[in-house]
């Protein structure tokens, strides 16, 4: 992803053919908004993948552009002398550049880097160089904060019954609306309501940083909570005793509503081994003794400091990059033995096989902690579901290990918080509310917190011991002096405490792949938006600091941007778990102890030294592939059968349209088999008379309008017929409608007709109608009709 750089990371875009670029020194088609160029260095060879191109150093990240030409010659040479420049990142990458001997360009990049991967204060940071314009004003972390509370407080944590019996045992306090009571802790917090506010004053004084206990996750149903705090100050002797904190921690262990169920336990939980706890009791810290907290027991996880874990992931960093495909020294390391045939000797990746298995170690070493990680939290979870005990959880000062286990706990008890929006309000409430100090373990600047410039930085390195691997020993890295590769512990507090959080999800991921609606790929990126300080979300130590310096107001917000992100790909994004089942996974998940053994996270630790293999199999990318498959065949289905409904219904339209036309043509027939009824009927009427029919019509002649004349002649019966009547004949003519009332024979037919009316002739609506001819007008010889004579003999007798 484009914010996938960070303060010691870089991100580099590989360009196939830069000919239609404007030049290689504008770089302005490559950076993000308001991202500027310091320092920029030409023909630069990376190790990594022995390509050429140009390093640029913004005021938000390492650019690596590489350069392809198949005209242009190779800009170096393997033989010449190189003068070489690692950048060792937090996201695993370890990158050396080559840079051209006797040339400024080396350090010019590496005084950039120097000087703007530490800015000095908080408003030089790249999540300040957007247009405050362009911030959404209406994102408040603090109001999700009251919406997540109210969640626990009001309607469960997804739990469907029909009662909370408990969920009035609990309430929120505004006793650190100022800070003043805790400064590292939020504004509001929920807490028992048999414990006043004067109550929680006094139990602040007995805990480090005066985190007193406050309650995390409360479940409705059973009683139980998941309480934060951080170590008692007890004491060398642990004789040191403060009632109101007593109080408040016996308050955390609700009884049972039965009385014949046994009384709940509360497990007062520290993260710490127990030596340490012992030795931080000569600091004036220590650790509770149950005998002054009721029904309570200890318990120690052994889970080690913050400078154990960041020594750890530099030996796994080193590791990685000493056997993995792609390493920062240039060689290949891929799996295969080669052999001598002289000396028979093998290599296998990027060493020997004696220091692979060495730096196996520190591998398994990386994986030991994960493992008591999550055994912790799977523990802690396990009590609050089966037991419906109460646990109260602390290392030394509750925002390292604390956090880790208190958020794995939450995840495992409540699936709402293995959505996105419930992930969202977990961080929100467990790392960032409760203060988890992400300026110091990511090493940024932050607000000062003892009456300094409000903007000092609080000078922490970042990297630490970075000790190479023997396979990178001879590389000449700057700023490899003992004053910046050897730093005592006491002086860097920077550690991957986030990263193992992620990691251990990321392991509970490969146990439950339909448990989460979230993928690995999410996580990552993720963890990438955190690092690359490209939104205000994680920046400074506490909610406070982040109010102080104006951040949710200065800053855009990184959940705004994976919400858009995902949007943008809809259904198919590789953020989205293709496997999720909601109405399965929908209890608390107690995983079992065997099944807690952690594998290497290679969507994370493989990525940059081993692309292939990072995929962990490509589970989540074939099931994104098939549902994509599957998605495209069912819009596929619903096109098909949408043109099938448009076929089906222009095939009934038509249907309807023959039907109609075969009535129209039934009723034609019809009418025309009544007409030729009728005209036979007239026919026999006239022969009756003695006379013949024959029919003619005027085709021919264009200028008078069609008819069909009938001419009647009388056919002559005996001789002594009179010779006058012999050649009377009768023509009746059948003539369009239009054309009746403007012939002459009209006025005759309307003069003659019997059922004329002082309003004239009113035909069709006439009783002359009531016939039933179908012809449109009559026109006949009245005159030869008076002069024919009807005779009996016409006419058989009976």
């Amino acid at each position: 992803m484009e914010a996938s750089g960070s303060w010691d990371a870089i991100d580099w875009n590989q360009i196939e053919d830069p000919r239609s670029r404007r030049s290689s020194q504008g770089m302005e088609e490559f950076l993000l908004e308001d991202e500027e160029v310091y320092a920029q260095g030409h023909g630069v060879v990376l190790l990594n993948t022995d390509e050429a191109g140009i390093v640029s150093v913004t005021n938000f990240r390492l650019l690596f552009v590489d350069v392809k030409l198949q005209s242009v010659p190779r800009q170096y040479d393997k033989k010449q002398p190189r003068e070489l420049l690692q950048v060792i990142g937090k996201d695993m990458r370890v990158i050396v550049f080559a840079f051209r001997p006797r040339t400024k360009q080396k350090n010019e990049v590496f005084d950039a880097l120097r000087r703007y991967a530490k800015p000095s204060q908080l408003w030089e940071l790249y999540a300040f160089s957007c247009d405050p314009s362009t911030v959404d004003k209406k994102s408040d972390p603090k109001m999700r904060l009251m919406k997540e509370y109210h969640r626990l407080l009001s309607e469960g944590s997804e739990f469907e019954v029909e009662k909370y019996y408990f969920r009035n045992n609990w309430r929120l306090t505004t006793v650190n609306s100022s800070y003043s009571l805790c400064s590292t802790y939020p504004s509001q917090l929920i807490v028992p309501k048999s414990i006043s506010d004067e109550d929680l004053w006094q139990a602040s004084t007995f805990r480090a940083g005066r985190r007193l206990p406050i309650i995390s996750w409360c479940n409705p149903v059973s009683g139980a909570v998941l309480a934060r705090s951080s170590q008692p100050l007890v004491g060398l002797m642990m004789n040191f005793r403060n009632n109101a904190d007593e109080k408040l921690v016996s308050a955390l262990c609700i009884q049972n509503v039965d009385a014949n169920l046994p009384p709940r336990k509360l497990y007062i939980v520290d993260a710490r081994p127990r030596a340490n706890a012992l030795a931080n009791g000569a600091k004036g810290g220590g650790s509770e003794s149950s005998s002054n907290y009721p029904k309570s027991e200890v318990l120690f996880l052994g889970i080690q400091n913050i400078h154990t874990m960041r020594d750890s992931l530099s030996r796994l960093r080193d590791y990685v990059d000493a056997h993995g495909s792609i390493s920062s020294n240039g060689s290949s390391s891929a799996v295969s033995l080669v052999g001598d045939r002289r000396n028979r000797g093998s290599t296998w990746g990027g060493g020997s096989l004696n220091s692979m298995t060495q730096f196996s170690s520190m591998l398994g070493e990386w994986l030991n902690h994960i493992q008591n990680i999550l055994v912790g939290a799977s523990w802690i979870a396990a009590q609050i579901a089966q037991e419906s005990a109460s646990v109260l959880v602390h290392c030394s000062d509750g925002w390292d290990r604390t956090t880790q286990l208190i958020a794995l706990a939450c995840l495992l008890l409540d699936p709402y918080y293995r959505t996105f929006d419930g992930f969202q309000a977990l961080v929100e409430k467990d790392w960032l509310a409760f203060g988890h100090p992400f300026a110091e373990r990511l090493g940024i600047p932050t607000v000062s917190e003892n009456g300094g410039s409000q903007y000092e930085l609080l000078r922490q390195p970042s990297v630490g011991n970075l000790t190479s691997s023997p396979s990178r020993g001879s590389l000449g890295t700057p700023g490899s002096s003992s004053n910046t590769s050897v730093q005592s512990q006491t002086s860097n507090n920077s550690s991957p405490i986030l990263l193992q959080w992620l990691d251990c999800i990321a392991q509970l991921l490969r146990l439950y792949p339909a448990a989460f609606q979230f993928s690995s790929k999410f996580l990552v990126d993720f963890m990438d938006c955190v690092l690359s300080c490209r939104f205000g979300n994680f920046l400074c130590n506490s909610e406070r600091e982040r109010e102080q310096s104006g951040v949710t107001s200065s800053c855009h917000c990184m959940w705004t941007y994976l919400a858009d992100l995902r949007a943008s790909g809809g259904s198919f994004h590789e953020h989205i778990n293709p496997f999720y089942d909601r109405e399965r996974y929908w209890l608390p998940l107690v995983p079992p102890a065997a099944a807690l053994a952690p594998t290497l996270w290679p969507q994370f630790y493989l990525r940059w030294t081993c692309p292939p293999e990072s995929q962990g199999g490509g589970l989540e990318s074939h099931g994104h592939s098939m549902r994509k498959k599957y998605e495209a065949s069912v819009k596929s289905k619903e096109m098909a059968e949408s043109r099938s409904r448009d076929i089906k219904m222009k095939m009934e339209s038509m249907l309807t349209d023959l039907q109609r036309e075969r009535r129209a043509s039934s009723s034609a027939l019809a009418m025309a088999q009544r007409a030729r009824r009728e005209n036979v009927a007239i026919k026999r009427a006239i022969q009756t008379i003695g006379c013949t029919v024959n029919f003619s019509t005027n085709e021919n002649q264009v200028d008078k309008p069609e008819e069909m004349s009938y001419s009647f002649r009388r056919e002559a019966d005996t001789v002594s017929q009179q010779d006058d009547n012999a050649d009377m004949s009768v023509s009746i003519s059948a003539i369009e409608d239009s054309l009746v009332s403007e012939t002459p024979s009209n006025q005759v037919c309307e003069s003659l007709c019997p059922f004329r009316s002082r309003e004239g002739c009113r035909w069709p609506h006439a009783a002359c109608a009531q016939l039933g001819s179908q012809f449109v007008g009559l026109k006949a010889n009245f005159d030869a009709f008076d002069r024919l004579s009807v005779k009996d003999c016409y006419f058989p007798k009976e």
